[in-house]
């Protein structure tokens, strides 16, 4: 027989505050997982990259890098050999303007500039203008997937442009939890994320193309020797990736090298 005893209103609402406690307190484990994992690097191979090039924009196609340079009077397209650095096709821009990111669609380069609010569309086959376009602000960077065009400026914002009309249609809001994540430079979409520079960091951050969240962080620290650095300029911007074979290539503006990495458990 089982003794039934006496039972308080104080006690029973000790119980129930105790109960409460316990399923709305998160653990340590959980937040710890709230925080985006970071990852370390590994380098596959080194290529000889222009130390002249003041890295703008950076993309791989067909064998070959593309690469955007900037600062008025130095900014050009150009087209790469990815083993020996040696440029193959190349124009100049206009002294007034100061190239920023690029990105391929189909047979077309699109090409921003920085605060002239004039973007390029040349044919990817002999470079040759096709049109200009206008959009509202600074221009820093390009990268696309098959339905998108991806756009920033330098802020906590990724523009969604359409492919053909560069029309925008939405706008990412890039966050690592409640915490805006500014200064959003070069882009490179991969496998289904836009990996992100943050100028004048040493660091990448893997974000959200549905919700705009940052994912994990690589943190490339050291993948420059620092005698190669003046600790102003020569910032980490360029990250291009070979999605047929699963290849990912990183630079900065001025760096006499491109590194072939691999992404690692941060150790």
């Amino acid at each position: 027989m089982k003794v039934l005893l006496p039972v308080t209103f104080a006690g029973l609402l000790m119980v129930f505050l105790v109960i409460a406690q316990t399923k709305s307190a998160p653990s340590a484990q959980t937040k710890r997982a709230a925080s985006p994992p970071v990852y370390g690097y590994q380098i596959v191979h080194t290529y000889p990259h222009d130390r002249g090039a003041f890295t703008e924009g950076l993309e791989y196609h067909d064998g070959y890098l593309y690469e955007s340079t900037g600062l008025n009077g130095r900014s050009s397209l150009r087209k790469v050999k990815l083993e020996t650095g040696e440029v193959v096709q190349k124009i100049p821009l206009s002294n007034q303007f100061f190239g920023e990111g690029i990105t391929i669609t189909g047979d077309r380069i699109v090409q921003l500039t920085y605060k002239t609010e004039v973007g390029f569309v040349y044919s990817l086959k002999d470079f040759q203008l096709l049109r200009k376009f206008e959009y509202k602000g600074e221009g820093w960077s390009l990268t696309h997937n098959a339905t998108s065009i991806f756009m920033d400026d330098g802020s906590s914002e990724i523009r969604v442009w359409a492919p053909k009309t560069l029309a925008e249609h939405r706008r990412i809001k890039v966050h690592e939890g409640a915490r805006s994540i500014d200064n959003i430079n070069e882009l490179e979409y991969v496998d289904g994320e836009l990996l992100a520079n943050i100028w004048q960091t040493d660091r990448i951050a893997r974000i959200s193309t549905v919700t705009g969240a940052v994912t994990g962080w690589i943190d490339l620290s050291g993948i420059l020797s620092p005698m190669y650095r003046n600790g102003t300029e020569d910032v980490l911007n360029g990250i291009a990736y070979d999605a047929p074979h699963k290849r990912l290539f990183v630079t900065g503006k001025l760096w006499p090298n491109l590194f072939e990495i691999r992404i690692v458990p941060k150790k």
